[in-house]
């Protein structure tokens, strides 16, 4: 199933991101050996960062893919990340860095909106590369984003190919014209941001935590840290059937807590802090009071503890005590992992057998586990089976947990989890790449120039949209509108129909005498091509003419009053329309002065970004989709 879900993108669930690894050149037939001994040199010299991460939902594992249909042999894999989108990106890093150290390869990234990658430098692709082009030609190679390009002239098609390339031709290119498929340096800026905090971000990332936990959990989060995700998504995503389960508590008793400290993640420690939750009296579990200085680790403490019975209940009654798990020491790769594991410095000179050493090797059996072997060599478990069989084969002293409970490092502070509007306001300039002011005083010191406004305004009105939407300018720096006479009457004539012979039947009476049409079929014919060759100069009098007449019949009305006109030689910016209305407009003399379009524009726009108090609306979001940032209303 992990293979066909690795081959089509369709079927992948939600939140999921697969990623390729091919040989570049291609090599010849069977490269299976090759590429497992490539395997384990990667996945050995990802150790360091992966080696007791925790991941969301699912760990990052390679697998090596042998070749099917005009896919080519790879490595390969699919990871569903969950909330955690932290992951997704995690895992373009070190694809990044695959590539970079391992210049031989060459991969691909995608997840189920398509190559996210171009989505995060939406602004900066050519006009040609939209999802429907973008099959297959995109790509790091040597730790840098290249995209196949497609030809632009004729002299191009002898090395490029005319439609979507095979992987295979994309790699070929990749090789023999590497420059040339290298990235525009604006798109490879936009995906060197989003991964510039790797690798410190996995460890900023992490948040420790004083819980209050039964003895049975801090000894399997002792050895296993990695299967604190799974219990927290046990709680988090929690039904009434599974609440049913922790009434009477069968495997983690209350009376065997212990005060530890546990790593999370950011995203999981907010997932479990943030739910408001009150146990079953049943269960056993009781929480101080709030003022209590330990309230939170106590809340901390029995959240999680329901997260793992949960998880243990679901396996409880089908789960043998001889279901084992296989040693890592029997899968093929085991070994190859090792001395790849040793020759990149993983136990950092430690001497073999030491604390230390045999710390760092459990850390490495368990990435090994999620990373790299083969679920022929050992059967997959489920956590909570996991957590049974840590249970029954760990030894741990009560008393022990409670006095290294007594000398715990301090927690970290949680603050992070409350964010200002000003730190939101920052982390989403941040997210979309714009250039961010030192403070808000220096916004408000900043001078508006209107006329940017109206500027904009007209160049986004002026430019033709089609089926994939509008374009948006960048720049107030905007050219002068062409307006091409020709094409303008020609469209006129073809929305008034002056082109066609026929007559619209709506047009006529329904008792007219249809015989006359057909007596003076003639006359009528030459009538009609003497309308056709009216001249431009002509349909566009008639339109002045219309819309002059259009003037003088709304001038009086409401809709005429509510605009504000431009400045008459008596230095009145309005016409009194309801004074001189009933006298003028009798005699046909009624003065109507021209619309400032300019002035209720700017009127408009400010006075619905006014009424915006600061959130997010229609005002604010075409103003900085342009480029324009307007001050907060200060008179508020």
């Amino acid at each position: 199933m992990e293979a066909l879900l690795d081959e089509r993108r369709r079927d992948w669930p939600q939140d999921t991101v697969g990623y390729r690894l091919y040989e570049v050149p291609q090599p010849e037939p069977d490269p299976g050996a090759r590429l497992v001994r490539q395997l384990e040199g990667v996945v050995s010299s990802l150790a360091p960062l992966c080696a007791g991460y925790i991941w969301h939902n699912e760990a990052f594992r390679l697998r090596y893919r042998p070749a099917r249909g005009d896919v080519p042999a790879h490595i390969g894999g699919v990871t569903n990340f969950g909330d955690n989108v932290d992951d997704e990106w995690l895992i373009v890093y070190l694809i990044q860095q695959i590539t970079k150290e391992f210049p031989n390869l060459a991969a691909s990234v995608d997840d189920n909106d398509g190559d996210f990658l171009l989505i995060e430098a939406a602004e900066h692709l050519p006009k040609w590369l939209t999802p429907d082009t973008s099959e297959n030609r995109v790509f790091f190679y040597r730790g840098e984003l290249h995209i196949i390009p497609i030809p632009q002239n004729p002299g191009e098609l002898s090395w490029l190919p005319a439609s979507s390339p095979t992987i295979s031709q994309a790699l070929s290119l990749l090789n023999s014209h590497s420059d040339k498929c290298l990235a525009a340096e604006p798109i490879r800026k936009a995906i060197r941001r989003r991964i510039q905090s790797y690798p410190e971000k996995i460890y900023t990332d992490q948040h420790r935590a004083y819980c209050f936990v039964p003895a049975g959990i801090a000894a399997v989060l002792k050895r296993r840290p990695d299967l604190l995700a799974p219990a927290v998504q046990a709680f988090y995503l929690r039904d009434p059937i599974d609440l049913r389960a922790c009434r009477p508590f069968k495997f983690f008793l209350p009376e065997t807590r212990v005060m530890t400290l546990v790593t999370f993640t950011k995203c999981l420690y907010a997932q479990l802090q943030q739910q408001q939750f009150t146990p079953d009296r049943r269960s056993g579990y009781t929480l101080p009071a709030r003022s209590d200085q330990h309230f939170k680790a106590h809340a901390l403490g029995m959240k999680l503890a329901h997260g793992f019975e949960i998880l243990c209940s679901k396996c409880s009654q089908h789960f043998p005590s001889s279901k084992t798990q296989n040693s890592v020491s029997s899968d093929p790769l085991w070994e190859g992992f090792i001395s790849s594991l040793k020759k990149n410095d993983y136990f950092g000179g430690e001497l073999e057998g030491s604390a230390r050493y045999k710390d760092l090797l459990q850390t490495a059996e368990i990435y090994f586990q999620h990373s790299v072997s083969s679920p022929r060599s050992s059967p997959a478990l489920s956590p909570g089976e996991q957590v049974l069989q840590l249970l029954q084969s760990l030894s741990y002293s009560v008393e022990e947990l409670q006095k290294e409970g007594d000398s715990l490092p301090p927690e970290d502070d949680d603050s992070w989890l409350d964010i200002s509007p000003e730190q939101l306001d920052q982390m989403l300039e941040e997210a979309s790449g714009r250039k961010l002011l030192n403070s808000a005083r220096q916004e408000e010191e900043l001078d508006y120039d209107l006329d940017d406004v109206t500027k904009s305004m007209k160049a986004f009105v002026s430019k033709v949209s089609s089926h994939e939407g509008a374009e948006i300018p960048r720049s107030s720096a905007t050219g002068q509108v062409e307006f091409d006479v020709n094409s303008f009457t020609g469209a006129l004539e073809r929305i008034l129909g002056l082109e066609s012979d026929e007559l619209d039947s709506d047009d006529l009476d329904e008792e007219e005498d249809y015989s006359l049409l057909d007596s003076d079929a003639e006359s009528d014919s030459k009538e009609g091509k003497s309308e056709e060759d009216m001249s431009a100069a002509e349909t566009l009098e008639n339109i002045r003419e219309y819309m002059k007449q259009m003037d003088q019949e709304l001038a009086g009305t409401q809709i005429g009053k509510s605009f504000t006109k431009v400045t008459d030689e008596a230095g009145s910016d309005r016409l009194n329309v309801s004074e001189e209305a009933e006298g003028e407009s009798a005699e046909g003399n009624l003065k109507v002065l021209p619309v400032d379009v300019d002035l209720n524009l700017v009127e408009n726009l400010l006075e619905s970004y006014s009424s915006q108090a600061g959130l997010a609306g229609p005002a604010s979001n075409i103003l900085q989709s342009m480029g324009i940032r307007l001050p907060d209303n200060q008179d508020r």
